[in-house]
């Protein structure tokens, strides 16, 4: 109703010269534009938006909203850095993209030839395994396949990583199907080292930042943000009251997953970045490589939600990018989320649009709700309201997720088939590490030894099946964990399972396969 209430204003103006000084069509987008976005700040508890808006080469809209911490009273501006998370993605292509421009890599060199380490578990697979394989989601691998290596905490290294991947099962034939994937980014990463000699980090900043004059709104290397910098805080929302959380890495700590999310970016620094992409390179990457980048790779199937939204018939994931048609026009874009924060970069090449949209709460809706306001008052395709659409799919979204927890969880037995001290141990998966589960004032405790923030307490369910509920409640992410025994009844392994259906697809626990190692 707002934007047909703007338009008729706009008309009325325009013909009959109502007001003084009649108000410009920017006029009208600033006012429709901080409208929604408060709206939508409110009706989806988000402390603080960045947005930045560029149109043919100029900024329309450049703007914070909101605080930095729920905590704290200062405000957000164009200049707060926010973890951008997989939008770092576009960051790494680009900085191989420009190692392509350079003569010393090839998108289809092997990824053995640069880091000799690197296994997949199919030998013919790891043969064959290409740098733009690496950034393609194509792999055969799981979504989020290995994702717990690193997420929430790590203790693990990237050479441990590089490593660890050749543990990790195949759940689809090599280059059939599209799975987002992390870890094989920080692999990418590792293959950026090894080509230039110097660390992701310091590539990423020398040939990219400050090439850019990017280098005072945009880090690469979190070691160099500190706390008294212009950052936003992370918050989740949880049993309905916000909380500001720990971020996956603190700053002035390295950030072992810096090529697949791990930069930090205000919305000021990512008008400049999204407005290279805009003009093919423009100098930093070469046309060619540009349109390589921008080139469907793999198919990712058309949700029918997004052909009854936007007539799109196509999708496609480039090189750190996500293609697709929307109302007729070509759509470039990347999601990106870390623990408390989620961000969103579109780009509409064809009328040389670039939008940001960067929040300090890990809320999805809110930030897509956003976005297609933004792209409906620039490409004029209509009047929805997209908050009040969003807030209805979370409504129903969450309201499903809570009743199919609560039937996981109903007219279960609580007593277990064995005695607690049965279970206790430690555990080994291969890629993961190991697990202790102890017994504390008669109560089961499962404590990562690589993952530093994972650990909780077993409830029993039924069987040999407990809850696993993390002492850290922000991560919304507590599992079942079921133990096996062998043909005696002695417990020799556990496997796990998230509960709930909207738990972030990063817990992969389905994926880990304990086996018992040690009897507490």
């Amino acid at each position: 109703m707002l934007q047909i209430f703007l338009k008729i204003i706009f008309i009325l103006v325009t013909i009959f010269g109502i007001f003084t000084i009649p108000a410009s069509s920017r006029d009208l987008k600033e006012l429709e534009l901080d409208t929604f976005v408060n709206a939508a700040m409110k009706s989806f508890k988000i402390p603080g938006v960045a947005i930045g808006v560029i149109k043919n080469n100029k900024i329309q809209h450049l703007k914070g909203y909101g605080v930095k911490n729920i905590n704290r009273s200062e405000l957000i501006d164009a200049d707060t850095m926010y973890s951008i998370a997989s939008n770092t993605k576009a960051f790494t292509a680009s900085a191989l993209a420009i190692l392509v421009d350079d003569e010393i890599i090839n998108w289809d060199d092997k990824v053995i030839d640069y880091l000799p380490n690197f296994r997949m578990m199919d030998p013919w697979i790891t043969a064959e395994f290409t740098i733009r394989d690496l950034l393609t989601h194509r792999s055969g691998l799981g979504l989020g396949a290995g994702d717990l290596m690193f997420w929430p905490s790590t203790g693990v290294t990237r050479e441990e990583i590089v490593k660890n991947v050749r543990y990790l099962k195949m759940v689809s034939g090599f280059r059939a199907k599209y799975a987002y994937d992390n870890t094989l980014y920080v692999v990418a990463g590792e293959v950026i080292a090894s080509a230039s000699n110097m660390s992701f980090e310091n590539f990423v900043q020398i040939r990219i930042m400050d090439q850019l004059a990017i280098s005072n709104g945009c880090k690469a290397d979190i070691t160099k943000i500190s706390n008294n910098d212009n950052i936003a805080s992370p918050h989740v929302n949880l049993d309905g009251e916000l909380m500001v959380v720990g971020r996956l890495n603190e700053p002035g700590k390295p950030m072992v997953i810096a090529a697949a999310g791990g930069i930090q970016c205000s919305a000021r620094a990512m008008m400049k970045w999204v407005n290279i992409h805009l003009n093919d390179g423009a100098g930093l990457i070469s046309k060619t490589q540009h349109n390589e980048m921008l080139s469907p790779q793999t198919i990712i199937p058309v949700s029918k939600t997004d052909n009854n939204w936007h007539g799109t018939n196509f999708s496609a994931y480039g090189l750190g990018f996500r293609l697709k048609d929307y109302h007729g026009f070509k759509h470039v874009s990347h999601t990106g989320g870390l623990l408390g924060m989620v961000t969103y970069v579109v780009m509409i090449p064809g009328q040389n649009l670039g939008i940001v949209v960067l929040t300090n709460q890990e809320n999805s809706y809110a930030m897509r709700a956003i976005m297609e306001n933004i792209l409906q008052i620039y490409l004029d395709t209509g009047n929805i309201n997209w908050v009040d659409r969003f807030a209805k799919i979370q409504t129903r979204s969450l309201a499903q997720a809570t009743k199919t927890v609560a039937e996981e969880l109903e007219n279960k037995e609580t007593k277990p088939l064995l005695r607690l001290e049965d279970y206790t141990g430690l555990y080994r998966d291969k890629w993961f590490g190991d697990v202790d589960i102890t017994l504390i004032d008669g109560e089961l405790y499962f404590t990562a030894q690589k993952s530093l923030k994972l650990q909780g307490s077993l409830s029993p369910i039924m069987f040999n099946t407990f809850k696993v509920s993390w002492t850290d409640r922000s991560f919304n992410a507590d599992a079942f964990a079921m133990f096996s025994t062998d043909f005696y009844g002695n417990v020799n392994g556990l496997k796990m399972k998230a509960i709930s259906p909207l738990t972030d697809f990063s817990y992969d626990f389905h994926d880990l396969d304990f086996i018992k190692i040690i009897k507490n």
